[in-house]
């Protein structure tokens, strides 16, 4: 049997279990970017804050007036760096600036021109921007789930582009055939 540590998490959903009480992450499901012998990082791609892109190109001095995504949603994506910006998009052939590829399916960019693009009408079709990033030092992720405050699963892009907000906790759940109301802390001891 793997160890936690050696599963490479990269690419995975993090559910909080139901009795995680950090404000930062109750209730939340975050998409890892990235998992290795030095951390790990990723974004929580279910928790939309009360600002859309419209008011993000403002702030940000771009003209979003033609762009088809002005009402779409800024995440808040953890309690890291939360001034930068973490866009998850599909996978695409136009080389942005500064992006990590996490899977066949979806990139990670952190670079300003793929704000530029969709303001501009262009760019990727399906993304999320997300302010700030959640991360893990080396090990503490693994204790974490050692310690069932997570669920794990292989992500699925069209629960991150096409599922609501506030349903893709559940949907994530639901890849595993479990409820997360159900749950309780002692979930996995034997």
């Amino acid at each position: 049997m793997q160890s936690v540590h050696t599963l490479g998490l990269r690419d995975h959903f993090l559910l909080a279990m139901p009795h995680l009480e950090d404000s930062n992450f109750a209730g939340s499901l975050s998409y890892l970017c990235d998992h290795d012998e030095n951390g790990t990082m990723g974004v929580i791609v279910n928790r939309p804050l009360e600002i859309t892109l419209d008011a993000l190109f403002e702030q940000l001095e771009l003209d979003g007036e033609e762009s088809p995504h002005r009402n779409a949603p800024v995440y808040f994506g953890g309690p890291t760096h939360k001034d930068r910006g973490f866009i998850l998009h599909r996978g695409s052939s136009v080389p942005w600036d500064s992006s990590l590829q996490v899977s066949d399916e979806v990139a990670l960019t952190t670079s300003m021109d793929i704000l530029v693009a969709p303001a501009a009408g262009r760019g990727p079709e399906e993304f999320l921007v997300c302010l700030g990033c959640a991360g893990w030092e080396a090990g503490q992720l693994e204790q974490e789930l050692k310690d069932n405050a997570w669920l794990t699963v292989e992500a699925q892009a069209d629960i991150l582009f096409k599922v609501a907000p506030e349903q893709r906790l559940g949907a994530a759940a639901g890849i595993l055939g479990v409820d997360l109301n159900l749950m309780t802390r002692e979930a996995g001891h034997s």
